[in-house]
């Protein structure tokens, strides 16, 4: 009896890889591939990877380097593995990681996933292979739909893919040349998707794009609808508990999706909005399209919308150009919209983007100097926003077993991680939580009923 082939996915990067690499292994099982956890028992490697930062470029590199000496083990033992490079890396880089890393059988683009059991048949049959065209065809109406075993598998949360690229060209980003331009699913195939994910227990479902709330895809009156109104419409799929969305862009936050937030209970309070920079003269030069007042404004609207909600952000220091004015806009930014959490990372000059080539660019040193200060910032904010909800009763779903007996993990509305004793026939509820103490990165709680808030299994 043969053995069964096995394929192990390693993400790299956002939420939008975790989604690709279910989806690659959900369209591989049709070829007789299962998931694997491990990879040294794995026939096919695949490398999910990102190409926003240098240093995930390099993290990728690296882990060519550990699969291949898997590899020859596995040659050994007269066993062939095939590696195959996939995600935003492979689109921009192609055939350069095949010439660092002659190891590497398949280098697939971010838009050629329903290609992969082809391409994998001809790796297979000696061909080493770099596909990073944009096809014609809809990926997402090649892709294999999830089995209901894996779906159960993955948990009670889910990722759904609904709008992908961009159009912005901010200097600094790589995704108009690795994603594309913006292309937005169609209402009813995206509700269908959640409707699958829905009977098979899945109770959260968080739609995700490179500028999400620029999505534009076609409703069931054969018009393009907005972000908002799609809300609408998977607010009404029996099971369904939460809907999250991620990540924004200030200038795509219309009056449809502020409303959401403020008339759908399943919609939660948490809005990841990025700004990059405080400083209007950083913002012009990364081409963000807004400014701080315009972001500021935003910040309003929603807050008139619902009182309750809490931000998140990303911020880069060292931008080429940057003064410490410029960067001390960015600390009284934080002060001004008292974000919940926010995400820092240092300038990484990408090739091919305007902003590689601006001058003067920051010294190693003062980008990592500031990247310090902004953290120390965000960590505070971050340290009293949780420590606000000591003595509260916050709504948690109950996602899976902790790791001590008798334990579950849930997440609140706000993301946080909330561990509570409860036993695991809850998993799947929603519940309310007394807050009684919160550590570094968790809040604990008590549970305060097992009736289920706000059920609506399918």
């Amino acid at each position: 009896m043969s053995r069964p082939r096995k394929v192990h996915v390693k993400s790299f990067g956002c939420q939008m890889n975790v989604y690709d690499s279910n989806r690659m292994a959900d369209t591989l099982a049709p070829a007789g591939f299962t998931e694997t956890a491990r990879a040294d028992d794995a026939d096919l490697v695949i490398l999910n990877t990102c190409h926003i930062r240098e240093k995930a470029g390099d993290k990728v590199y690296s882990e060519i380097g550990r699969i291949r000496m898997l590899k020859d083990a596995a040659e050994l033992q007269g066993r062939r593995m095939l590696i195959a490079v996939a995600g935003c890396m492979a689109q921009a880089e192609g055939e350069e990681i095949i010439r660092r890393a002659g190891a590497v059988d398949l280098v697939v683009g971010s838009q050629n996933y329903h290609r992969l059991p082809d391409l994998i048949a001809r790796v297979q049959a000696g061909e080493q292979i770099v596909d990073t065209e944009f096809p014609v065809e809809d990926k997402f109406d090649v892709l294999a739909a999830p089995a209901r075993d894996a779906i159960v598998k993955r948990g009670i949360s889910a990722f759904v893919t609904v709008q992908e690229g961009c159009d912005k060209f901010c200097t600094f980003c790589v995704v108009p040349y690795t994603r594309g331009a913006e292309v937005s699913r169609a209402v009813e195939k995206i509700a269908a998707e959640v409707k699958r994910l829905a009977a098979a227990g899945v109770r959260e479902v968080t739609l995700i794009g490179q500028n999400v709330n620029a999505y534009h895809g076609q409703g069931s009156d054969g018009r393009p609808w907005t972000l908002g109104q799609l809300l609408y419409r998977l607010a009404d799929v029996p099971g369904i508990a939460r809907l999250r969305y991620t990540t924004s862009h200030p200038r795509d936050m219309n009056d449809d999706l502020i409303a959401a937030h403020g008339e759908l209970p399943a919609l939660m309070p948490y809005v990841h909005l990025p700004v990059q920079s405080g400083s209007d003269r950083m913002l012009a030069a990364m081409n963000r399209r807004h400014t701080r007042k315009d972001y500021l404004d935003v910040i309003a609207r929603l807050r008139a919308g619902r009182a309750d909600l809490a931000f998140t952000s990303d911020f880069i220091v060292g931008f080429p150009g940057e003064t410490e004015d410029d960067f001390r806009d960015s600390l009284t930014l934080l002060d001004e919209v008292g974000f919940a959490c926010a995400y820092s990372f240092m300038y990484s000059p990408r090739p091919g983007t305007p902003a590689a080539d601006m001058e003067p660019q920051v010294p190693q040193e003062k980008k990592s100097e500031r990247l310090q200060r902004l953290q120390a910032v965000i960590n505070r904010y971050w340290r009293e926003f949780n420590a606000s909800f000591i003595g509260r009763t916050v709504d948690v779903l109950l996602e899976k077993p902790g790791k001590l007996p008798g334990q579950l993990v849930g997440r609140s509305p706000y993301l946080q991680t909330v561990q509570v004793m409860a036993p695991a026939a809850l998993i799947g509820s929603v519940l309310p939580v007394g807050i009684t103490n919160i550590g570094t990165n968790t809040l604990f709680g008590t549970l305060l009923s097992n009736m289920p808030a706000r059920r609506r299994w399918p």
